[in-house]
């Protein structure tokens, strides 16, 4: 059964707190993608998606960001299976899965929208919760934004680290930060 009280954060593996900054990649910032990459602070996250392209060019792709997010000392996530993240030599997997015991050691970050989601990222133990749309984004055109209730509420459902997501940017996660969260990604925003 969900509650309503804050839960303890999942301990980082790295020994370093996660993030605060978080890029997500997707065709509509692929041509600007190495100069967002190198304009985030050092140490800022990445979530690597990329579904539009072909799998030799998506991994081709990959590999130029994580050359890049290496030099600057980002953290890289792959959505995809545990298995391909690893393969691919990246920080961590980006997704809804189920078994904890498929991440081996691997960063684990689960999308969630309401409390079933967050239920069963909580059950597989997801590292960190990138809770959205918290404001109207392009993403999901047209599905209503999460109210500062609902807002609070799921955030307090979520036994690891949350990360804001949807028509973020910095001014807006100043105003929605709460000692619960952990920071904020952004697609257009970090362009």
């Amino acid at each position: 059964m969900l509650r309503d009280q804050p839960r303890a954060r999942s301990p980082d593996r790295s020994g370093l707190a996660p993030p605060r900054l978080w890029l997500f990649t997707d065709e509509r910032n692929d041509a600007c993608l190495e100069q967002a990459i190198r304009q985030l602070p050092r140490r800022s996250g990445i979530v690597f998606r990329h579904y539009h392209l072909q799998e030799a060019e998506r991994r081709a792709r990959f590999e130029t960001v994580r050359r890049l997010a290496q030099r600057r000392g980002h953290v890289l996530l792959l959505a995809g299976s545990p298995a391909l993240a690893r393969r691919w030599r990246a920080d961590g997997v980006h997704g809804r899965l189920r078994r904890r015991s498929l991440f081996g050691g691997l960063l684990h970050s689960a999308p969630v929208h309401n409390a079933r989601e967050i239920q069963l990222a909580n059950r597989c133990g997801a590292d960190l919760f990138f809770l959205s749309p918290i404001f109207s984004t392009r993403s999901h055109p047209g599905q209503r934004p999460l109210n500062a209730i609902q807002t609070r509420r799921l955030t307090a459902l979520c036994n690891g680290g949350v990360i804001y997501l949807g028509g973020m940017n910095a001014r807006r996660y100043r105003a929605q930060e709460n000692h619960r969260t952990l920071g904020w990604a952004a697609i257009d925003a970090l362009r």
